[in-house]
């Protein structure tokens, strides 16, 4: 059972991999945009700005890897 076992976790490690990938694009992508959220200018983020800071945290709600990601464009 010790081999059953080992290999149960190498395939958990193995599916958990296209997540932990497209979380690590989505987390450089809001990375980016911290300034826009910056105390000093917090106050005039726009609405756009906003929504797209926030497709970026759900994108996990609806992808599964970066194979199947739809990213939200990005505003100016």
């Amino acid at each position: 059972t010790t081999w059953s076992a080992v290999k149960a976790k190498a395939d958990e490690l193995k599916a958990a991999e296209p997540m932990k990938l497209l979380r690590a694009e989505r987390d450089r992508l809001i990375a980016e945009t911290d300034w826009w959220a910056s105390s000093d200018l917090a106050g005039s983020m726009s609405g756009a700005r906003t929504a797209y800071r926030q497709a970026l945290r759900d994108i996990t709600k609806s992808a599964t890897s970066l194979d199947d990601v739809t990213w939200p464009t990005k505003p100016e």
